[in-house]
């Protein structure tokens, strides 16, 4: 179909011209979309708009520019792959600015990421001032992550660890049988070091206080590891006499330090889990070298504009644009012998105040000048400054003010990171570039996203496309064009129903996006829950939280709202769920980056107390955006639990029974009843050379990941593969008998994941897809009520359409007795919350105070940062 309904005045050639698309769900479409404007692409999620605009169009731009690169230059890029598509005309290079985390490495930072940290490497190189007789230094020596940079003592990482008897056996009361060493390994090998002490002659019976120093000390800090007979079972005094009897042993077991054990642990293992559980048994300080610069001494003894880089790099952007304005604008101070012992002291006493965070405005005349520098480095310093400050403020100009050059990139949110790279996209000033976004107002209150559009009307501007996916109703409508992908999800979506400006859409009955886009009138606001009690946090540090007090109504969904930045996550996702769930007695499950921080595992949680309402409070709940599984192996059907139902459909069918088949058997990742050749993988590794690796089906199961015995048995005319291939809306019609299967899939279905297929790997579902699966498994639990659900964002990556639904089912969860506190920014959702508690006013150190709190009337009427939006949203200016 071709679904280009008008082209404007525009002339034939300025359009790229898509033929016979069908890259994963696209149904054989034809559009038109024009060049030089900002095109969006809408449509409620799994529609088929990013397979449109990413899996296409920047695909085969791609494709087409590395046919231009040498052979072996191909195999060290990753690859979008080769779309399926019969033909692209006009279509230009392309740069695909994608929502995707960084890499887990604390080494990678926003210095690293924006490259500000090697234009300030050359800067201290070349202009900075140096200790009398110090040769001067290279860039690299200025670097935490070169070997001739890094301190090293710390190794470049800023901090030190160790592991301290206190942390390792907290109750020195218990015997080392009573498992008094809490760092040991649980289960099995924690048994196995035990019998192996007492085959060394240790008393493992004796209350862990009453042993001989010398004795604990070998035990947790040796670095020995003595390899010795294991006699399981038997009493010391049993062992002995083995011993000396010389009895076959069960076992050569291998000693290892309970020091040795975490550290080697915590550097080693692939878990997240174990990583976190031997982290609480370390102990951590700054360096005591570099005090937390991570960089060498002589590196550290250079300094510019009084501070050395490592001091300067842990400021905010902010206000290193304001430290480097001075010498940006080519001011200095007068040659070394021309001023007075009163200016030199004045120059220390204005570098402390900087270090301390005392900084004067730009424009002013307290600005801190450079000390005193030759021509030559003044010259040389004017260039680097001048065009850091630029950098900074695209950065600046994006609301990304508040971050620090050393803030790694694990800590970032996705579109932190998209705005990251955006402004380095800015500053490159190319021309004739299609930029292809995704979703780049994700994570963004509504004040930063009017940022985010002067931005990319910049890219505009300078001659460039932009191909935008993206739900924000505000870019919908600052379109030059849009192309609205549909109707439905899956199998149901697919087709382009609307391409052309956005005031067409008004037309298209079938669209989801047009009655959003074009609301008929104002909302009606939902009736307020009154609270059943509160919630009360005092004396909150976190971050940029400095002692805040906070309280949270009970019975009732609270959105806690702010500029991004401002301390709402490290309020609700981490402080408020640290509390909490010290409260009930169990660790929080962290993120990853968490236990890779820098920071001593024990700084990186909150401080505060709660103060009321936590005996309210059975149960505590944090759907987060965490992916769901790491491997293909993990997918929804899995995760849910739905899937161990329908294999117990299948086992109990008469040809499972007369097989002998168990339900284990229709399980891909077990031997007997996966097929042998891709071992449940479905696909097989075929290396290309010179051309980027594919994955090819299997040749012995065709994708199917079973063996043929295994799918000879069927249910209901389906064998275990056809069902794993399944849509939730398609299992959902076929097991619609089955209580235990149909329950999950009817939830999956109520929350918008309808399209999904059972089988569908974990990797390849969004953060927000996976947030609504783990919701989706928490609703099928029976609600008694009591519980604190907690979402950070959930409405990320979410169809106004989508997001309804999933208001509907958080509503049912409040009707049931229990508390919703939502991270938020989408101001339809505020409007319909019951508590609105706004964080600011401003972002980073300008932020982290409690600037207005009460019903959304209440909060739209206040002088916070989310007043205007929010009060728009409750008119129906910007809602459905």
């Amino acid at each position: 179909m071709t679904a280009r309904k008008r082209a404007g005045r525009r002339p034939p050639d300025s359009f790229v011209r898509v033929r016979g698309a069908r890259e994963h769900n696209l149904k054989d479409i034809d559009v038109d979309v024009p060049r030089d404007a900002l095109v969006v692409f809408s449509g409620i999620s799994g529609s088929g708009k990013s397979s449109l605009a990413f899996g296409t169009l920047y695909a085969e731009a791609q494709r087409r520019y590395l046919e231009s690169v040498s052979p072996y230059a191909r195999r060290l890029i990753d690859q979008a792959g080769v779309p399926d598509v019969d033909s692209i005309e006009g279509l230009p290079p392309a740069v695909a600015l994608q929502q995707q985390r960084g890499t887990p490495n604390v080494r990678s930072t926003v210095g690293s990421v924006t490259t500000i940290s090697s234009s300030l490497r050359m800067l201290y190189s070349r202009a900075g001032t140096y200790p009398a007789n110090q040769p001067m230094l290279y860039a690299e020596d200025f670097s935490p992550n070169t070997p001739q940079g890094a301190c090293p003592h710390c190794h470049g990482l800023g901090h030190v660890y160790d592991v301290t008897e206190k942390l390792m056996v907290p109750d020195p009361s218990l015997s080392i049988r009573e498992r008094a060493i809490a760092a040991w390994p649980p289960a099995w090998h924690g048994q196995n070091l035990r019998d192996i002490l007492v085959t060394l002659g240790y008393d493992v019976d004796a209350p862990w206080r009453t042993l001989p120093r010398k004795d604990r000390n070998w035990i947790l800090f040796t670095d020995e590891q003595p390899t010795v007979p294991v006699y399981p079972g038997f009493t010391p005094a049993e062992t002995r006499t083995a011993l000396r009897r010389k009895t076959e042993p069960s076992y050569m077991g291998t000693f290892i330090g309970a020091r040795k054990y975490v550290l080697h642990t915590f550097a080693t293992t692939q878990s997240a889990q174990m990583k976190k559980r031997v982290a609480r048994f370390m102990t951590g300080a700054p360096c005591p070298v570099c005090k937390g610069r991570r960089i060498k001494r002589e590196a550290l003894s250079v300094t510019f504009a009084g501070m050395d880089i490592g001091t300067l790099s842990q400021l905010s952007l902010d206000r290193i644009a304001q430290t480097l304005a001075p010498a940006a604008l080519g001011k200095f101070s007068r040659p070394a012998g021309t001023g007075t012992r009163s200016k030199a002291a004045s120059r220390h006493d204005t570098a402390q105040r900087v270090a301390k965070g005392g900084l004067a405005h730009a424009g002013s005349t307290d600005v801190r000048r450079t000390p005193d520098l030759s021509e030559e480095k003044r010259i040389a310093a004017a260039r680097i400054a001048q065009d850091l400050t630029r950098r900074i403020a695209a950065l600046q100009a994006l609301g990304l003010g508040y971050l620090s050059l050393d803030r790694t990139t694990p800590t970032l949110s996705a579109g932190e990171l998209q705005r990251l790279r955006l402004a380095t996209q800015i500053r490159s000033q190319l021309f004739g570039v299609v930029y292809v976004l995704d979703e780049p107002t994700a994570g963004l209150h509504p004040a930063d996203a009017d940022a985010l559009h002067e931005s990319l009307d910049q890219l505009k501007a300078a001659g460039n496309t932009l191909f935008v996916v993206e739900h924000d109703l505000d870019m919908l409508r600052r379109a030059d064009w849009l192309v609205d992908v549909g109707p439905g999800a899956g199998q149901h979506g697919g087709r382009v129903l609307y391409s052309g400006p956005p005031a067409g859409l008004q037309q298209v009955a079938e669209s989801h996006t047009r009655r959003y886009l074009f609301p008929t009138g104002a909302v009606t606001p939902r009736t307020r829950r009154e609270a059943s009690g509160w919630l009360g946090l005092a004396e909150v540090h976190r971050n940029n939280l400095h002692g805040i007090h906070v309280r949270f109504p009970l019975g009732a969904l609270t959105a806690v709202t702010g500029i991004s930045g401002s301390g709402k996550s490290s309020l609700v996702s981490q402080a408020l769920v640290e509390l909490v769930s010290d409260h009930l007695g169990h660790e929080p499950v962290a993120e990853d980056h968490d236990i890779e921080l820098r920071q001593p595992p024990e700084s990186a949680r909150a401080s505060g107390r709660l103060v009321e309402g936590a005996a309210a409070i059975d149960r505590l709940v944090n759907v987060d955006q965490k992916p769901i599984g790491r491997t293909p192996r993990s997918n929804l059907a899995t995760y849910t639990g739905l899937f161990d139902h329908v294999r117990r459909l299948f086992a109990a069918t008469p040809a499972a029974r007369a097989r002998k088949f168990g339900a284990g058997r229709f399980s891909f990742n077990v031997a007997q009843g996966r097929c042998p050749t891709c071992e449940g993988e479905g696909s097989v590794h075929v290396e290309l050379l010179f051309m980027p690796s594919v994955y090819a089906p299997c040749p012995t199961c065709h994708g199917s990941r079973f063996n043929e015995k295994t799918l000879q048995v069927r249910w209901r005319g389906k064998d275990i593969a056809q069902v794993l291939a399944m849509t939730v809306d398609e299992a959902s019609a076929l097991f619609r008998e089955e209580a235990s299967v149909w329950r999950p899939l009817h939830l999956l279905q109520d929350i918008g994941l309808g399209y999904l297929r059972l089988g569908q790997p974990a990797t390849e579902l969004s953060g927000g897809e996976a947030q609504r699966i783990k919701l989706a498994s928490e609703l099928q639990r029976a609600q008694r009520g009591h519980t604190l659900y907690v979402l950070d964002e959930p409405t990320t990556g979410l169809h106004p359409a989508d997001t309804d639904k999933l208001m509907t089912q958080l509503h049912s969860l409040v009707d049931a007795g229990n508390t919703v506190i939502l991270v938020e920014h989408d101001m339809r959702v505020v409007a319909h919350s019951d508590w609105v508690i706004d964080v600011g006013p401003g972002a980073g150190e300008q932020g982290g105070r409690i600037v207005a709190e009460g019903t959304p009337e209440k909060v739209s009427r206040s002088k916070g940062p989310t007043s205007r939006y929010l009060a728009d949203a409750l008119r129906g200016s910007r809602a459905a």
